[in-house]
């Protein structure tokens, strides 16, 4: 409760109004543990203030985003989800099937990045690091053939 109430207030000290759909979009978005589609925050955060309008998500989102609440996640098809941003130095590993979400904690890239930096001539400035997979209730079910 006391993330969700930091959040409010980091809004409304950015200027945002606290409204009841707001409210309800923050809740979803602190407490989801699966990266959201504008419309999959909209029909969830429904539940709970049913005159919600997809603006408002769509607009609740950027300023979320924009404030680094919630990050982007990328999909293959090129859509965008939304999920909790990541804390200190976490990266991401999403379920290509359902979205399931889980940070980790990531290995130093420090001696990979200066290379590239030095090959390519860029001066790198962050990253962000996305496996995606398969999480273990969208594996397939391995059937091992019995021993004898």
């Amino acid at each position: 409760m006391a993330e969700i109430e930091r959040w409010l207030e980091l809004l409304e000290d950015k200027g945002g109004r606290i409204t009841g759909p707001r409210r309800a979009i923050v809740e979803l978005m602190v407490n989801s543990d699966h990266a959201l589609s504008p419309v999959d925050v909209f029909d969830q955060a429904r539940g709970k203030y049913p005159k919600m309008g997809l603006v408002t998500v769509y607009r609740t989102l950027e300023i979320l985003s924009e404030m680094g609440l919630v990050e982007r996640v990328h999909q293959s098809d090129g859509c965008h989800m939304y999920l909790r941003a990541a804390q200190g130095h976490e990266h991401l590993l999403i379920c290509s099937c359902c979205g399931k979400a889980a940070y980790f904690s990531g290995d130093d890239l420090g001696t990979l990045i200066e290379r590239i930096s030095r090959e390519s001539g860029f001066s790198v400035q962050s990253h962000w690091l996305q496996l995606q997979g398969l999480c273990q209730k969208c594996q397939p079910v391995k059937i091992h053939p019995s021993v004898s």
